[in-house]
């Protein structure tokens, strides 16, 4: 079930080298800009960068190989 009017917003580190998505519900008097620079500044960018890599890891090792027939 999805929340109601939640809205993805794209933040970026200092080095504008990463980028992540924060998914938030904003009150509609709030400053969304400062919300994102604030956002982007508490942002864990060492542990989303160890996490994106491990999702697209390589696997490198023994492996099952078919049998040519």
């Amino acid at each position: 079930m999805a929340i109601p009017n939640v809205k993805r917003y794209r933040i970026s580190n200092a080095d504008g080298t990463q980028t992540a998505t924060i998914m938030a519900v904003l009150p509609k008097d709030a400053d969304v800009t400062a919300y994102l620079s604030d956002a982007a500044k508490r942002f864990d960018w060492k542990a989303y960068g160890d996490a994106q890599a491990k999702q697209f890891k390589v696997r490198v090792g023994q492996q099952k190989q078919k049998k040519a027939k």
